[in-house]
């Protein structure tokens, strides 16, 4: 086993990643990065996928979405009734 940037790093030949492909993914999952070697030569490095996620970009609808000058108005009556009949 050698260290990697991620953790440990552990070579496994073909036969093994098949056979053993769910173990395998839940070492990768925990920090480690597996090495496929095929007849004792790297071929493939498994590593974990890190979500990718976007920078919020504040402003990015300005003008696209527009809420009705009722929109914060009560509810009529008897719409209002209907709703709290059907939470009991």
């Amino acid at each position: 086993m050698t260290k990697s940037r991620m953790g440990v790093t552990i070579t496994v030949n073909i036969h093994e990643a098949k056979s053993q492909l769910s173990r395998l993914l839940d070492r990768v999952a925990a920090g480690e990065e597996i090495v496929i070697a095929k007849a004792g030569q790297p071929v493939a490095r498994l590593i974990a996928i890190k979500p990718v996620r976007r920078q919020r970009t504040p402003g990015t609808y300005k003008g696209r979405v527009a809420l009705s000058g009722a929109f914060d108005r009560p509810l009529p009556d008897a719409l209002l009734e209907r709703f709290e009949k059907r939470l009991k």
